[in-house]
């Protein structure tokens, strides 16, 4: 049989080392030995030994910041020994290495899978005055492991080394360490009265040291998202369902 699809880059890639990595710009390979944390309803496919376990909301702390925040992550926890690919509505797929130290905050309908040596947090994001798709809560991971964030198109990384404003609805993730809020990109004049608008009233300020993705696409807000009306999981994306 013959075909353009059955291309080398088309075939499964092999390592000779466990744990996430890219099969293609759409989707995610781990190779499984152990567990990780993968969104709920992100396996596409699967091979070998591997149990899909949906995760409570891990503690009675976390449970309380569900009902504060209205988030909760609907995150399953994959474990034994085989691989694992993973995708979300084809949007592409990037993998960030954290460090002892690092700390990332991202928004959590942008989380595909993580390493189970990560921990996690829901932290309010500072300054936030209104609700975007980067919400009033974020997720924060820290610790050292992979994590993979999608994105919907290519995405540019901003070094913050002065200050830096964004759409809140193209936030994807930062570094925890800058100071964000929020800045009004339109001033109130006689144009904003007879309902003319830059369609920009307010952007995401980032100050310090460290760097934002920023995607180049504009997520509705939560309380958009979706014609029919459904919520699709709170400020965080879902994430932490319980």
């Amino acid at each position: 049989m013959r075909s353009a699809l059955f291309a080398a880059e088309n075939l499964e890639k092999e390592s000779e080392q466990p744990g996430l990595r890219l099969q293609n710009s759409k989707m995610l390979k781990i190779e499984l030995r152990g567990e990780a944390m993968a969104r709920t309803g992100s396996m596409v496919a699967y091979q070998g030994q591997v149990q899909f376990q949906a995760l409570g909301s891990g503690g009675m702390g976390k449970w309380l910041k569900q009902k504060l925040t209205g988030e909760g992550v609907p995150l399953m926890k994959i474990s034994g020994n085989g691989d694992v690919f993973l995708a979300d509505r084809a949007s592409d797929v990037h993998i960030i290495d954290l460090e002892h130290g690092d700390a990332l905050s991202i928004n959590g309908t942008n989380v595909l899978a993580f390493e189970s040596t990560l921990q996690y947090d829901i932290k309010m994001v500072q300054g936030v005055g209104m609700l975007s798709s980067a919400g009033l809560f974020n997720c924060v991971f820290s610790g050292q492991g992979r994590i993979a964030v999608t994105t919907h198109g290519t995405p540019v990384v901003l070094n913050v080394d002065q200050p830096t404003y964004v759409d809140p609805q193209a936030a994807i993730c930062w570094s925890s360490t800058l100071q964000t809020g929020y800045h009004r990109a339109e001033q109130l004049g006689i144009g904003t009265l007879l309902g003319r608008s830059t369609g920009e009233a307010f952007t995401m300020s980032f100050a310090g040291q460290g760097f934002v993705v920023v995607q180049p696409s504009e997520e509705p807000p939560p309380n958009l998202a979706g014609a029919s009306g459904q919520q699709q999981g709170g400020p965080l994306g879902g994430l932490f369902n319980g």
